[in-house]
């Protein structure tokens, strides 16, 4: 059977693994966004994880029997598909419990053009057995065909990290799995072509879905312990980052900074693990915990930011403040649950003035987010506070003396600076 794959959402993940595949197979990556879809077409990519060069090596108009990829927002281009891979985001609302509703409709939309034989895999980090308890039944019920005997479902979680141009998708190992023994070793395959790390079966489905979710809750709880470390070692004025490097002199230390704890994965994913134990009775302690201490972070950076002021006799109401970066990580214009909107939104509470510079963010999406004005070019006025925020390439030979009073503070969030500074986490 020749293999012609449809990826379901071009986002950080879809996109990249689409582009992959398209160099071996005929590959249509379909996105409801009609802008982002055209975008492509022209070669370009907002997110920045694909270069224009590579997206024009690969689209193509028809397949002709050749490989290539083919994007687009027609479902009726999907027909032609009989692997389908579904990258949507996995978020959590406002309450922290997780948003199925991007699974809910990616599903719908492939249950449309499910045919038999056809396998449908997810990579969208889930709890486990999120795959067949919740998404298997919506592709049967708009198919109308019966899982395991008609078509079949795979799990292969995506290990994108955004803004990394060194750990790309094939060279990450990739956890593949399928909905039965037979059909892990197609979905297996399938990624063993393409990824050049290669892969790991699992033996299930659930297995594969409880690998990643732990992956990131385990990064969780190790920054929360040396988030907690930072505010005692503050209190004890003890320099948190001397600590560290001592005690990584060690073998087996485990080297974990500080931080603000964001983005789609590390400060979401852990709530779908703790959702399912709840569900079944038991009360994730030290994962929740995690949880609680690292998004309590940016309050605990502006109450520090503010102590300084006072400590300079800078009055805090009506003072003016440059947050330098939004994003939620360096080198990256991805601002999705940015905890540096935590930090802005606390400082704002005490009657700072916060302005926003990031040559990385796209300001559009920043206030449609978040509601707040972000400019890309270095202001010229003076401050009295500069935040560093997130550690871009372009803020760490950026001369703050331009930008500060004579008595302004200047505050490391991510411990990087070499010039004077008068507090960091």
């Amino acid at each position: 059977m020749d293999i012609k794959v449809g990826v379901i959402g071009l986002g950080y993940v879809g996109l990249p693994l689409a582009r992959l595949f398209a160099t071996k197979y005929p590959v249509v990556g379909f996105d409801i966004n009609q802008q982002r879809v055209e975008a492509l077409n022209k070669g370009n990519d907002f997110t920045l994880e694909i270069s224009s060069e590579q997206l024009h090596q690969v689209l193509v108009d028809d397949f002709n029997g050749n490989n290539g990829l083919i994007c687009s927002s027609n479902l009726d281009d999907l027909r032609q598909c009989n692997y389908y891979i579904i990258t949507v985001p996995t978020p959590v609302d406002k309450n922290n419990r997780p948003d199925l509703t991007p699974l809910y409709k990616s599903s719908e939309t492939v249950g449309k053009v499910l045919k038999k034989g056809d396998i449908v895999i997810y990579e969208s980090t889930v709890y486990p057995g999120l795959t067949e308890d919740e998404c298997v039944p919506v592709l049967e019920r708009v198919s109308g065909l019966k899982f395991n005997h008609d078509f079949f479902a795979g799990y292969s979680p995506e290990r994108i990290n955004p803004g990394d141009k060194e750990h790309t998708v094939e060279k990450i190992l990739k956890i593949t799995s399928g909905s039965t023994p037979e059909i892990g070793v197609k979905v297996d395959a399938l990624y063993k072509s393409v990824i050049v790390a290669g892969t790991h079966l699992a033996p299930s489905i659930k297995v594969a879905e409880a690998a990643k979710v732990i992956e990131n809750a385990q990064r969780d709880i190790n920054i929360a312990f040396v988030n907690e470390l930072a505010k005692i070692f503050n209190l004890l004025d003890i320099d948190t980052q001397a600590v560290l490097a001592a005690a990584g002199t060690k073998w087996n230390f485990l080297n974990f900074k500080p931080g603000l704890v964001g983005g789609h994965c590390i400060g979401v994913d852990p709530y779908y693990l703790a959702q399912k134990a709840q569900e079944t009775g038991y009360h994730p302690e030290i994962i929740l915990a995690g949880r609680r201490l690292n998004d309590s972070m940016g309050e605990y950076v502006a109450s520090r930011i503010i102590k300084l002021m006072i400590k300079k006799r800078i009055p805090v109401d009506n003072s003016r403040l440059l947050m330098l970066g939004i994003t939620f990580k360096e080198n990256c214009p991805d601002v999705r649950n940015t905890k540096i909107v935590d930090v802005i939104n606390a400082l704002k509470d005490y009657g700072v003035n916060v302005s926003i510079y990031d040559p990385w963010a796209n300001p559009s999406e920043v206030m449609h987010e978040y509601g707040l004005a972000t400019v890309n070019q270095l202001p010229k006025e003076r401050y009295d506070v500069l935040v560093l925020g997130v550690a871009h390439k372009e803020f760490l030979d950026l001369d703050l003396e331009i930008l500060k009073n004579p008595k302004s503070v200047v505050y490391d969030v991510k411990g990087v600076l070499t010039c004077p500074i008068d507090g960091k986490l």
